[in-house]
Parts: C-alpha cells; structure tokens; sequence
C-alpha cells in the first residue's frame, strides 16, 4: 500500500521532486474543501445580506414616507390649533363683550347675579325677569294715556279751578285739545262708561285692571267703549273733551289702587326704560310682594308702546 506521493515542481534550476505523505494530501484536500466552503458561504452570506439590505432601504423608505405623512398631518393640526385658538380668543372677546352688555341690562333691572353664575344662567334670569316686567306694564297702567303735551294741574292740594276753594286733586290734568284721542293704559274691563254727575267728571270711564288698580278718564267729550268690555293696553277708549266741572279742554287721568288714589304722574312715566323708579317713587303699593305673586305670569302677546314714548313723557314732564 503506498502510503506517500511525490509532487515535482519544474523551474529554471531544474527539476525539483518531493515525496508527501499521503495525510498531507488528504489535509491539503480538506484544505481546499473547507476554503471553498468559506467562499460559498461567504457568498450566500453577502447575498442574504444584500438582500436585507434592500428590504431595510424598502422599509426606511416606507417609514420615509410615513413620517412626511405624519409632518404633513401634524402641520395641519398645528393650522387647526392656531385657527382654534384664533377662533377661541374670537369668541372670549365676544362673550366679554356680551357679559358687559348684559350687566348693563342687569343693572338697568335692578339685578346684581352671584359671581358664579354663569352667561347662560343670567341670560335666562334676565329673559324671566323681562318677561315679567312686559307682564305688569301690561296689566298695570303705565305710559300716557294721550299723546304727552303736560301737565296743567297736578296730583295733590290745589285751588279748585271751578270751585275757587282749595281741595284735593286725585289726579292729574293733561293737557289736551278737544278730541285727542285717550287710549287704555293696561289690560282691563270697563266698569263705567257715561256721564259722571256726582263726580263733576262728566263723561267718564272708569277701567277696572288686574291686582286692584283702576284707572279714571274724565271730562270726555265723546266715549267708544261701552260698560262690562273688555280692553287691552293700547285700545282707543274715548276722545278728550270739556264736560263736567271743567274749565276748558283737558284730560283728568286717575289712578286707584284698593280705592286709594295714587300719583298718575309716575305711572305715566312708567316704562321699560325706567322699570324700578316707580318703586321708590310710589311707596303706597306694596310692589315686591306683587312681583313675587306675578312671577309665574306671562303676556304671550304683549301689547307694542302707547302713542307717546317714555322718553317724551321724561324730557316734557319734568
């Protein structure tokens, strides 16, 4: 069994002859396979790893594109934040502003809301507290029962213009000219419509309203009601004139409150403009209980201004 081989190597120098052992051969074998192996699997190796390579570009590229989305995204919420807030600042401004128009309002109604009470909270206090005001202007005389020129004689002591003796005047004369126009001054039924003899009114009417107030037109000339009617604020009721003890053209306007006679004058005056200076003006109606009793009352359909407005009975009436 030969167990050596022999490797001749052929140069310049001659011929050179080496005698190997046979292991040598078979390591120089294994040798060679085992390089080969290497490069194989280096190969597959650089090929897998091109391979990941190219998947993990795929992927950056991919989450590339998902972060320019979510800048994209995230600009348009930084836009919506801004125009919110724009917007946000927009309507603090707004409810500012209508916060300081309401407390005017709320001042003009004699209203002073907790600190914690919220716009909307107040908003529906005032809306109430309007609605019921427009409820007693309506079925409370208020405003002139004629277009507003004066008056010529005034609620109190006097000297009688007839009589010449000094007396007490229930009323108050406005001055007119014969057949203006008298119009109901509130919601009511009419008690008495005709000539007034005792009285020295002459032709009279008397409405009778809610809450026991009654109203007394006197010295007309000519009545367009008749007795046990029903009127409403605004209603024409009758034309001035010069009957009964009077000295000339005039309106005598009345009000009774449980049969006691009131000052007209403030009544008169009497609108939404100045809604609380009757209270402190007219000190024999006991007003804050009959504001509690008529809080639950609502006019649907309130009756629009008598023919003169609040303002010229202000400026002509003082």
């Amino acid at each position: 069994m030969i167990n050596h081989f022999t490797v001749t190597i052929h140069d310049d120098n001659g011929v050179k002859q080496f005698k190997l052992h046979q292991f040598v051969k078979k390591a120089i074998i294994y040798a060679i396979a085992f390089i080969a192996l290497i490069v194989f699997i280096g190969i597959a190796a650089i090929l897998y790893l091109n391979d990941s390579v190219s998947d993990i570009e795929n992927n950056i590229l991919e989450v590339q594109a998902a972060y320019d989305k979510l800048q994209e995204k995230n600009k348009k919420l930084n836009k919506s934040i801004q125009d919110n807030q724009i917007v946000l600042f927009t309507k603090k401004e707004e409810i500012s502003e209508l916060s300081e128009s309401l407390k005017e309002i709320e001042n003009l109604m004699g209203l002073t809301p907790d600190e914690n009470t919220t716009i909307e909270e107040r908003i529906n206090t005032t809306k109430m507290n309007s609605q019921h005001r427009r409820t007693l202007l309506q079925f409370i005389p208020s405003g002139s029962p004629i277009k507003y020129q004066g008056i010529t004689s005034k609620y109190g002591y006097r000297i009688h213009p007839t009589k010449h003796t000094k007396e007490f005047h229930r009323g108050s004369d406005l001055k007119a000219a014969m057949d203006t126009p008298v119009y109901a001054t509130a919601d009511g039924i009419v008690e008495w419509a005709g000539y007034h003899k005792s009285s020295g009114y002459g032709k009279l009417v008397i409405l009778e309203h809610n809450y026991g107030f009654k109203s007394y037109f006197g010295h007309l000339n000519k009545i367009v009601v008749k007795s046990n009617k029903f009127v409403k604020k605004g209603d024409l009721i009758a034309y001035t004139g010069n009957t009964g003890m009077s000295s000339g053209p005039h309106l005598h306007y009345e009000i009774k409150y449980i049969h006691r006679t009131v000052n007209p004058y403030w009544f008169i005056k009497w609108g939404a403009e100045n809604y609380t200076e009757i209270f402190e003006k007219e000190k024999k109606i006991p007003w804050q209980s009959l504001i509690t009793a008529t809080q639950h009352i609502k006019v649907h359909k309130p009756t629009q201004t008598l023919p003169l407005s609040l303002r010229e009975v202000q400026s002509k009436g003082k």
